[in-house]
């Protein structure tokens, strides 16, 4: 294997397992700060070491020794005796066996992610923080590509990371499930953070997957647990409905070969049945509660309308618009008036939607955003002005940082010239 080839394996096991290696560190060192420096730690040494020696059979199992011996070494060094390391040396050993190294991969890792989750949606942080922290820990994203999801300048995302870790440290916040009036207290940030959690899964931020389907599934599971201890929340089964539909699609999303398919392109039979049921049902559970719907409930009921549409042209496009003029309501924000945009388009024509996309082509927060030129040129290729449609879809190319995503505008802008 390549120099090229093996770092490039290396940072897909560090995309799906730097998660679990960190909260799996939090629980032992007690700091989310040291314990992200530690796992760091661990993939430095399987740069230096996987490409001569090959990509271990669990690579993942491999880290989390890698990182727990660093982790005992640190805590040696810098003399933490006490009552914390006698824990750290009861609850955990050094991994020498095949048997070994499949415990450390397989055991109380899901348990860890979701108290990692509590712990950076405690109260002392501010929402901000929060979530620069969350895509940090368990989306795994650089601290570019969180500036770029969160439309703020990459050095206020570093010292929000900064601040937030020194915060936790300070307020001694517990690495523990909260008691059931604690949780209460922080379920609209924990639902948010899933939420977050999902969406860099569905569709990747930046690298040269368009979809991560594992962080896809950990937040989906995450949800559903959510939906067993808090059931008489309506929001929370629309969380659930939400990714359960979101997660129906995922096969059909991409190519063998790993390429994005878009939603009119889909083959609708892959669409997993199983988890389009579960959604429709955990719906169903939110709007039952008596409550009015909120965001996450409102986009489920959107989804739910792709989710029973047999064929892209039997969509309910209107009823579409009309949930995303209430999801607009209740979480006003640009990129929801972007979606509202399409929604309006397809139900009552392109005119219609670009006039709406061209009016949000001054608002600051879409600046920087690629789908708004990827939307325009959209409506522009539909409505024969090819020139224009071209130019949207290559400023598309150029603004978005997932390869898979920008092949994908290029070889549109590429079909506008194939219909001059």
């Amino acid at each position: 294997m390549t120099d090229i080839a093996s770092r490039r394996a290396i940072e897909a096991v560090w995309r799906i397992e730097s998660a679990k290696l960190i909260a799996a560190l939090t629980r032992m060192i007690r700091d989310v700060g040291i314990a992200e420096d530690v796992a760091q730690d661990a993939l430095v040494i399987a740069l230096e070491k996987w490409p001569v020696i090959g990509i271990p059979d669990n690579p993942g199992a491999w880290l989390m020794t890698a990182a727990k011996r660093r982790a005992i070494d640190l805590l040696r060094r810098d003399k933490l005796r006490g009552q914390k390391y006698e824990e750290v040396g009861r609850s955990t050993k050094l991994l020498y066996s095949e048997e070994d190294l499949h415990a450390a991969a397989s055991g109380e890792i899901g348990d860890d992610l979701l108290r990692l989750i509590f712990m950076t949606c405690h109260p002392v942080l501010s929402r901000e923080g929060r979530v620069a922290l969350t895509l940090r820990l368990l989306g795994g994203l650089t601290t570019e590509e969180i500036a770029r999801a969160c439309f703020v300048p990459e050095p206020t995302v570093a010292q929000r990371i900064v601040r937030t870790k020194r915060t936790l440290r300070e307020a001694r916040a517990a690495f523990d499930t909260p008691s059931r009036e604690e949780l209460q207290e922080r379920l609209v940030a924990v639902l948010e953070v899933i939420y977050l959690m999902f969406n860099e899964g569905y569709t990747a931020t930046a690298g040269n997957s368009w979809t991560r389907p594992l962080l896809c599934q950990e937040a989906l599971r995450l949800a559903r647990i959510l939906a067993e201890i808090v059931p008489h929340e309506p929001e929370v089964h629309g969380l659930a409905a939400l990714l359960e539909l979101q997660s129906s699609r995922l096969k059909a999303r991409v190519t063998p070969a790993r390429e994005p398919i878009l939603l009119a392109d889909q083959n609708r039979s892959l669409w997993d049945r199983l988890l389009i049921r579960r959604g429709l049902a955990a719906l169903e559970r939110a709007q039952s509660l008596g409550k009015p719907l909120g965001p996450y409930a409102l986009q489920a009921a959107i989804t739910a309308c792709h989710a029973e549409a047999r064929t892209m042209e039997e969509t309910n496009w209107m009823r579409i618009a009309a949930l995303y003029e209430a999801l607009s309501r209740v979480m006003p924000s640009p990129v929801v008036e972007l979606n509202r945009a399409v929604a309006i388009g397809m139900a009552f024509g392109p005119a219609f939607g670009l006039q709406l996309v061209e009016q949000l082509e001054s608002e600051p927060a879409l600046k920087e955003y690629h789908l708004l030129p990827s939307v325009k040129g959209d409506f522009l290729f539909k409505l024969g002005r090819m020139d224009e449609a071209r130019a949207a879809f290559e400023r598309a190319a150029e603004m978005t940082r997932n390869e898979r995503e920008r092949e994908l505008l290029q070889k549109r802008a590429a079909s506008c010239g194939l219909t001059d």
